[in-house]
């Protein structure tokens, strides 16, 4: 039986915290953040202790109309440097490859000539198979390499243990939990995450946790996989991100006890851009609309469209998902 690793006095030197309000914010606008905005928000993550940076996605331009994103749905090198440029800090940068969506083969260059040092593949559990294709890809390329397990609440039990055991089998280096809909309590996120920590342990990999905050429990959840052993921690700032948002990066660098966090240029970051922001009519955040999405452990679309619609009729809303099932 997995036990917890360690109490809310200690800290952790396992414990790696990953911003991707780049990422997973893009979602909310378009990725049309300014340059001024990421370098910001880099300088920040520097300052606050953050492990990781995540630029956004590297899309296929054969799928995707460049003219029709912003530029960190592709992430092109130049575009990571002119922010970073060797990016001579501590903190590392990643970015995110969904299967079918990204042409790996021809869009990485090698680690040695990049200034990435992680790609993180995002996938279905019906597409291992290629996910598991990439993630060699990238490690032969000499990325470090993670996996994210999208809507891990759908799948059966067979498939999501068969899954690990690939990637475990794999030369992966952290598996990731993700609550794609918002749908885990603390008490079955604490289960899952025991599944995945079983087999990292097993295989010599870490765990990860990327939250969605439908139900108001991103932090909650997150609080509650590490305790049982998920290291790498997903958050963003303000919880910016599809949707109703994921773990606020403020409340999780509150929480940990390990001093090289600290909230100061956050806070002040919050301030200057991440309020502006949102003023300027950007939407994310808990609704009661996500709330019920989650509740039903499906797929937020319905509830992005009814925010975008500018509708109210929760009840109506309600009822019409209940339709659906």
């Amino acid at each position: 039986m997995t036990a917890r690793k360690g109490n809310l006095m200690m800290v952790r030197d396992d414990i790696k915290v990953l911003d991707a309000t780049i990422r997973d914010g893009g979602l909310c606008n378009n990725f049309e953040f300014s340059d001024e905005f990421v370098q910001e928000l880099y300088k920040t993550n520097i300052k606050s202790g953050v492990d990781y940076m995540e630029f956004g996605y590297r899309a296929s331009k054969n799928l995707f109309d460049e003219s029709q994103f912003g530029k960190w749905k592709f992430c092109a090198e130049e575009d990571i440097r002119n922010i970073v440029g060797d990016n001579i800090s501590d903190m590392k940068i990643s970015v995110m490859a969904d299967v079918g969506r990204t042409d790996f083969k021809e869009d990485f260059i090698p680690k040695a000539e990049s200034v990435i040092d992680m790609v993180r593949v995002a996938c279905y559990i019906h597409q291992m198979p290629a996910a598991i294709e990439m993630i060699e890809h990238f490690h032969t390329l000499g990325y470090e390499t993670a996996c994210n397990i999208m809507a891990a609440t759908q799948a059966n039990t067979g498939q999501l243990e068969e899954a690990l055991e690939m990637l475990g089998q794999s030369n992966v280096d952290i598996i990731y939990l993700v609550d794609s809909y918002g749908a885990f309590y603390p008490e079955n996120a604490g289960d899952y995450v025991k599944k995945y920590v079983e087999v990292a342990e097993k295989y010599g990999k870490q765990v990860g946790f990327h939250a969605h905050n439908n139900q108001n429990l991103a932090f909650a959840n997150t609080v509650e996989t590490m305790s049982y052993g998920a290291s790498y921690l997903d958050a963003t700032a303000m919880g910016m991100g599809r949707g109703a948002g994921n773990c606020a990066m403020e409340l999780l660098l509150g929480f940990l006890k390990n001093p090289k966090y600290n909230l100061y240029s956050l806070l002040t970051f919050i301030e200057n851009y991440m309020i502006p922001l949102k003023a300027s009519g950007v939407k994310w955040g808990y609704d009661i609309q996500y709330l019920l999405t989650g509740q039903l452990n499906r797929h937020p679309r319905e509830a992005i469209a009814f925010t975008k619609e500018g509708r109210t009729d929760y009840c109506e809303f309600y009822k019409q998902l209940l339709d659906f099932d």
